[in-house]
């Protein structure tokens, strides 16, 4: 084992006996080499390793943002890891696009009706109504369709989804330029927003998964993906 690992694994161990938690602070970076018995290089790639996963942020200087803080922004990072996939081609869109129907379309069958997400996910579509370009638009629909994610309750899923916006709004935003008539299409999907949105504060939660589902799917069939995601 590499000797940054010894720190990871030490830095887990503490998290999971309770020693750390949300907010506080690791020991100093030669106090942890000194204890572990390892360089201070390792104690820094190990820190840097932890800020790149979102586990960690690390300040420097004095005052109370000194220190390696820890927080929690899973989808902060494995929003970055899955643009990178998605980018090496390494992660085909249309399997995303699978994914997206299976875990949108759980959330939303299980949104809580009154959720404060969904106070969020109707003023994104006042929002869309008047965005000045697709990119803006883009940007607002990930956010909405996060949103209904969040309103479900389920933590893991919503870390999920917050991680995927990232990829979504680039290949989203490289489709539009396969779309015959960008206008109607988003007024399309606006309409559609408004009726998935419509159904969970109903509480008919099967009718707004079924046009989640029929929602993310006729995107991308008519930007050309349809053909690829035919099993979704």
């Amino acid at each position: 084992m590499r000797t940054h690992e010894l720190v990871l694994q030490w830095i887990e161990k503490q998290l999971s006996d309770g020693d750390l938690a949300l907010g506080g602070r690791l020991p100093g970076e030669r106090a942890m080499a000194e204890q572990l018995q390892v360089s201070r290089t390792s104690v820094r790639e190990a820190v840097r390793i932890l800020e790149a996963m979102g586990v960690v942020r690390a300040g420097v200087g004095s005052g109370k943002d000194a220190g390696t803080v820890v927080i929690a922004e899973p989808g902060s990072a494995l929003g970055s890891t899955l643009r990178l996939h998605v980018a090496t081609r390494h992660l085909p869109v249309a399997d995303i696009v699978e994914t997206r129907v299976l875990l949108e379309s759980w959330a939303a069958a299980r949104a809580k009706v009154g959720a404060p997400a969904l106070d969020e996910a109707a003023a994104l579509l006042e929002q869309m109504d008047n965005s000045p370009d697709i990119e803006t638009f883009l940007a607002l629909d990930a956010r909405f369709h996060v949103a209904l994610a969040q309103a479900a309750g389920n933590t893991v899923v919503s870390a999920m989804m917050a991680s995927l916006r990232g990829a979504i709004e680039n290949y989203a935003g490289k489709l539009t330029g396969n779309l015959p008539d960008w206008k109607a299409t988003s007024d399309r999907l606006r309409a559609e927003h408004r009726a998935i949105l419509a159904a969970v504060n109903g509480d008919d939660g099967g009718r707004a998964a079924d046009l989640v589902a029929a929602h993310i799917q006729g995107f991308y069939k008519e930007a050309g993906v349809g053909s690829q995601a035919s099993g979704i």
